[in-house]
């Protein structure tokens, strides 16, 4: 049964979304990530365009965050004062996005940048993962001792306003987090995606946080992030279509909590592997997307030939 995409303007079949939606809700509860950066790409592939596809999916995002959430509230691995500092820094990245998203949208580059935009990061981020992952299976090979610090103090621990996080047994400065926030939030608002695919690593390699905790502290700052981005692109881009984002939410509110229980039986080993992967398998895709030839080539006629 296909339903009609009114800002999209195609027809899609509704089964197909419902189930991209549901993948992307389980990797939320799996891994701590908003799914967009995969399902951005997969509803391109199906026919909506990027601009309805970036601003569309970040309801779904919200779905996906919200019963995530709950689930890793319920067992107590939230670090609130964390999660403000991230959401802080987010509210403010996520608005400038929205700006520079509609100046891209108005000279006509905002596809080639979302394409170009998720294959290096893609990239970048799956194959740090899959070094870091190696290296760790490698010390458990050989049965060496794992390092006692969570993190390595980069320059960018000395600086100033340190705050002291509990939960995450953590004394570092709120600038970190909150630059991070930022980061994410911008490319929550050009590309679409929640931001956990960047903020996850980020949070356990550069932060030093515990695994456990990194998922429902970043579900957090997600939730709140994909919130104001859905405003935002609704009110000065007019690209949010509410009858695909209502069929991803259900899709994605199905999905969250059995990624949850998925990730319950799962280490934290075989959790960074797993994401590690799916990330550098989107990013050939859309790399081969990107530099395949269209089937058609069309061609705009000269104006003096006209009738």
């Amino acid at each position: 049964m296909e339903v009609y995409l009114p800002i999209a303007e195609v027809s899609l079949n509704v089964l197909l979304l419902l189930g991209l939606g549901g993948v992307a809700g389980m990797l939320a509860g799996m891994f701590g990530v908003g799914g967009g950066f995969l399902l951005t790409p997969l509803l391109i592939f199906v026919g909506v365009p990027p601009a309805v596809a970036v601003a569309s999916q970040a309801n779904q995002v919200i779905a996906t965050s919200v019963t995530g959430l709950l689930n890793q509230w319920q067992r107590g691995n939230v670090d609130v004062r964390m999660g403000l500092v991230l959401l802080l820094g987010g509210l403010l990245g996520s608005t400038a996005g929205i700006q520079l998203f509609t100046v891209l949208k108005r000279f006509g580059q905002v596809d080639f940048v979302i394409h170009v935009g998720y294959v290096l990061l893609l990239l970048s981020i799956g194959s740090m993962m899959v070094v870091e992952v190696w290296r760790a299976w490698q010390r458990r090979r050989t049965n060496q001792p794992a390092r006692r610090k969570l993190h390595q103090h980069f320059l960018v621990h000395r600086l100033p306003l340190k705050l002291r996080f509990y939960k995450s047994r953590l004394y570092i400065s709120a600038l970190l987090p909150g630059g991070l926030g930022f980061a994410t939030g911008v490319l929550s608002a050009i590309l679409g995606i929640g931001g956990g695919f960047v903020l996850v690593p980020a949070m356990i390699y550069l932060l030093g946080m515990p695994t456990v905790v990194v998922v429902g502290t970043s579900l957090f700052q997600i939730l709140f992030v994909a919130i104001n981005v859905t405003f935002l692109q609704a009110i000065q881009n007019q690209t949010v279509d509410v009858v695909l984002a209502l069929i991803l939410m259900l899709g994605g509110a199905i999905g969250a909590p059995l990624g949850s229980r998925i990730a319950a039986n799962l280490p934290g080993f075989q959790l960074r592997g797993l994401l590690a992967l799916l990330i550098l398998g989107m990013a050939f895709e859309l790399m081969f997307e990107l530099v395949t030839p269209p089937s058609a080539i069309h061609t705009l006629g000269e104006m003096g030939h006209m009738p």
